[in-house]
C-alpha cells in the first residue's frame, strides 16, 4: 500500500469524525453516551493533528469540529 493511500484513508477517517460531530446527537442516544461518543472523536481528530499531513489535506474541518465540541 502506497503511503498516499494511508494519507487517505487517515483524512477520510477523522472526517467521518466530523461529519458525525457535525451531525449531532442522534434520536433516541442518550446524553451519556453522546457525550462519550463527542469525547472519542474529538480525540481522535485531535491525535490526527499532530501529524505532519502532506499540504494538500485541508486540516481545518478537524478543528472546527473540535471547537465546537470542546
Amino acid at each position: 500500500m502506497s503511503e498516499e493511500i494511508n494519507w487517505q484513508r487517515d483524512y477520510n477517517a477523522a472526517m467521518d469524525s466530523v461529519n458525525l460531530l457535525n451531525a449531532g446527537k442522534p434520536v433516541g442516544e442518550s446524553d451519556e453516551d453522546w457525550a462519550n461518543t463527542v469525547q472519542r472523536n474529538v480525540d481522535h481528530l485531535k491525535l490526527q493533528l499532530e501529524k505532519e499531513w502532506p499540504s494538500e489535506y485541508d486540516l481545518n474541518p478537524f478543528d472546527l469540529a473540535i471547537t465546537a465540541n470542546a
